[in-house]
């Protein structure tokens, strides 16, 4: 039986991957136990683009505010230059990968967040996983944009994180975090050491006291969300240790694996 890794890389560690990492996309599918999916952010190239064209970015709460304008530039980028790239780097690996966001195929419906100041954000309502598995069952390696629309066909700009872990719940499959560190990180005996695993309410205090800061929150907090959506596992990874991945479908323990603090009361 053929498990799906919904794999999540951010837009900051993209650059940093090497050819051993997509190669090992193509050892895993290989294996016939495990099908990998590609769900990708790309903030840091959306400010860059958003620079170049001069256009004005304007923030609410430390969020960026997604105008009609801000959006156009968000899918170029998102659903087209990053999208591509990674489907590029797979096949130079020797994978065979396809590209789609979440408006192909009605792969993601989304509703606009409540927060209406943020513009043509959204959040994802629905999720239809039968073009992934059809991909999936065709030999491609799906490569997800996260931008969707609502049941008017509106576009909508979606947290990539939210995405992953949405789709890890269609699929029934396990999601896997790719970061530039070794999984969530301590201070222990003057060193940062990674945690093997840690708790939702762990995570909780951690976030509080401010021992978890920057990209790794919302990594964490989509990692906590999915479980409570009957994700199967969830890790967070090194994606600068090529052979991550293949260790993990071989049962290595590898990052930080994220566990509901319930399941062990229960146990």
């Amino acid at each position: 039986m053929t498990h799906y890794l919904v794999i999540k890389c951010g837009g900051s560690v993209f650059d940093k991957l090497t050819p051993e990492f997509f190669k090992s996309l193509q050892i895993i599918q290989e294996s016939g136990k495990w099908q990998p999916v590609i769900v990708h952010g790309g903030g840091p190239a959306i400010s860059q683009m958003l620079d170049k064209m001069e256009i004005p970015t304007v923030f609410h709460h430390g969020l960026r505010v997604t105008t009609q304008e801000v959006l156009d530039v968000a899918e170029m980028v998102l659903s087209g230059t990053m999208n591509k790239q990674i489907v590029s780097k797979i096949a130079a690996s020797g994978g065979k990968a396809i590209g789609l966001s979440g408006v192909d195929g009605g792969l993601f419906l989304a509703k606009p967040t409540s927060l209406t100041e943020l513009g043509y954000v959204g959040e994802i309502t629905s999720v239809d996983a039968e073009v992934i598995r059809s991909l999936a069952g065709q030999g491609f390696i799906p490569v997800v944009s996260p931008i969707s629309m609502d049941e008017h066909g509106q576009h909508l700009n979606i947290n990539a994180d939210q995405a992953a872990a949405s789709l890890a719940v269609a699929l029934n499959g396990k999601l896997c975090f790719i970061s530039d560190v070794p999984g969530i990180l301590v201070e222990k005996d003057g060193a940062l050491t990674p945690l093997k695993q840690v708790s939702n309410l762990e995570i909780e205090q951690m976030i509080e006291l401010k021992k978890i800061s920057g990209g790794m929150i919302p990594k964490a907090k989509a990692a906590v969300d999915s479980l409570k959506k009957n994700v199967k596992e969830v890790v967070i990874v090194n994606g600068m240790m090529p052979d991550c991945l293949i260790d993990y479908t071989n049962g290595v323990e590898v990052g930080t694996k994220i566990f509901l603090e319930e399941e062990i009361l229960h146990a």
